[in-house]
């Protein structure tokens, strides 16, 4: 063993030193409830982290139609998003007047402000055009987000796959598109395409799941004041609400046992 490799300990290798001298609360004096406040973002942009890369390999199976192991991730960033929602719970410990000792401190600084979390979205199958208003905010963010909306996201390869699976052509209308996925769900034993079908809306619903509570929480916290950054607080994350990235295999729900 090298004397680097010898040296390594628990708190070397995962730099708790450096990692402790990351929460730095604005407030002064320090109100009680801001470390919780900061250390509850800051795993959240951990998590993110995790889950784009997560997304990147999943992309990469299913462009190799090698869908079992992509199943194993889907379902680890799904858990993922259940811890993020189980955290509000921590968070919400927080009262609205210990949260009011130092809100005014964050301006003009706003989650809205999450590239990741953004990213997250293109990754997952949001439309890049829609993330164009953001340039404003910060040119090296915009940029980011531009680079990854000029990549393969999971909707798009999830088309691909039907593509090449012979179940869409290239230019497919919407109608198409439910056709396809009756294909699927209508096969009397469950298959691997079944199987994706299913772990993309898991997927899907734990992001919504995770929005929901993210709403009620911030409503908990401020009810209907605009947000730190200047957003407009609880109607523009209500808008959110109805964000899916593959609102297809909702609407295939009503249309089983409906069509054949």
């Amino acid at each position: 063993m090298s004397d680097q490799h010898s040296q390594l300990t628990y708190g070397s290798y995962l730099k708790v030193d450096q990692l402790l001298s990351l929460q730095e609360p604005q407030s002064n004096p320090v109100a009680a409830d801001e470390l919780l406040f900061i250390i509850i973002h800051q795993s959240y942009e951990l998590w993110f982290r995790l889950v784009i890369t997560e997304l990147d390999r999943v992309i990469t199976l299913i462009e190799r139609e090698d869908l079992i192991p992509a199943f194993h991730l889907l379902e680890r960033v799904s858990l993922v998003f259940k811890s993020l929602i189980q955290q509000i719970d921590i968070l919400e410990t927080m009262t609205p007047v210990a949260f009011n000792q130092f809100r005014a401190k964050l301006n003009p600084a706003s989650g809205f402000q999450s590239w990741q979390f953004r990213e997250l979205e293109l990754l997952a199958g949001g439309t890049p055009q829609d993330y164009s208003r953001f340039a404003s905010l910060e040119p090296e963010w915009f940029h980011k987000l531009k680079e990854r909306g000029n990549k393969p996201n999971l909707r798009t390869t999830f088309v691909k796959l039907l593509q090449k699976r012979t179940l869409l052509t290239q230019s497919f209308s919407h109608e198409d598109f439910q056709k396809a996925l009756l294909s699927i769900y209508n096969k009397p034993i469950q298959d691997e395409l079944q199987t994706l079908c299913e772990f993309l809306i898991n997927f899907d619903e734990q992001i919504l799941l995770w929005r929901f509570r993210h709403v009620q929480m911030v409503e908990r916290m401020i009810g209907m004041k605009h947000g730190t950054g200047g957003s407009l607080g609880v109607p523009y994350l209500e808008t959110t609400l109805r964000k899916k990235f593959f609102p297809e295999l909702w609407e295939a729900r009503t249309q089983m046992g409906v069509l054949s």
